[in-house]
């Protein structure tokens, strides 16, 4: 049972139908739905992220637990073609549904929930994390530089890389020919995306473009055995 309490802020695993339904509503709010429930919802581990001053309710995100023989079973896999990763051996993780208060303005915040992200991965031997990294809205004009630095820095090793199922995608690093401003394409780089890449992770090759949600997104994934030494001690401290 994932539960830990840093500064301001706890982290702790739903614990009732309550704590998944708050969650819910965080993210309805967080995504602009009516509402946001799936069946994935029970398949998962909740984490919710509360700050101890009033108890509200700051941050959630949702883990399921896979191998490579069950990939096809994430909620990622309605997008992406994964059977590359069907050869992965080892356990691995799907985090969805990752949200912030958008009202809640405070990095640590962040810190927090891969502290508790950290802690679940320990606990149960996970090899692979991977999820959709999202921004906002659809317009790809907006993040140029940033799909430009992904594709020169950032895609997936060609054995992992997920291949085009959605109907509506972005072929970044088919399209893109050009020198990505660094400047540029971090301001722009989604802050979850970004703590991806500074743990070694890697992208899809293509953006698939979601109108339901109202943003693009691209297939992520880190796997734990690659992360710096550096940045795991980092990350243990907090989840410690």
């Amino acid at each position: 049972m994932i539960r830990l309490k840093k500064g301001a802020y706890t982290a702790r695993e739903a614990a009732n139908a309550s704590d998944i339904q708050e969650s819910q509503e965080l993210r309805a709010r967080c995504f602009g739905l009516a509402a946001d429930t799936d069946d994935y919802d029970d398949r998962c581990t909740h984490i919710l992220i509360h700050r101890v001053s009033d108890d509200v309710l700051v941050c959630c995100f949702r883990l399921m637990p896979l191998t490579g023989s069950t990939i096809t079973r994430s909620y990622s896999a309605q997008y992406y073609e994964l059977s590359a990763l069907a050869a992965f051996d080892g356990k691995m993780v799907e985090m969805g549904r990752f949200c912030i208060d958008p009202a809640a303005i405070d990095p640590d915040i962040l810190r927090v929930a891969w502290g508790a992200m950290t802690a679940y991965v320990d606990a149960n031997g996970i090899e692979l994390l991977f999820g959709c990294s999202s921004f906002a809205g659809t317009e790809t004009s907006d993040y140029l530089d940033a799909f430009a630095m992904l594709k020169a820095r950032h895609l997936a090793p060609s054995h992992w890389l997920p291949r085009v199922k959605a109907p509506k995608v972005f072929n970044y690093a088919a399209r893109l020919r050009r020198k990505p401003d660094a400047k540029k394409a971090m301001l722009r780089m989604p802050p979850l995306l970004r703590t991806y890449l500074m743990m070694g992770g890697w992208v899809s090759d293509h953006a698939v473009v979601d109108d339901k949600m109202n943003t693009l997104h691209v297939f992520t994934g880190v796997e734990i055995g690659s992360i710096p030494p550096a940045r795991k001690r980092l990350l243990r401290v907090i989840a410690g």
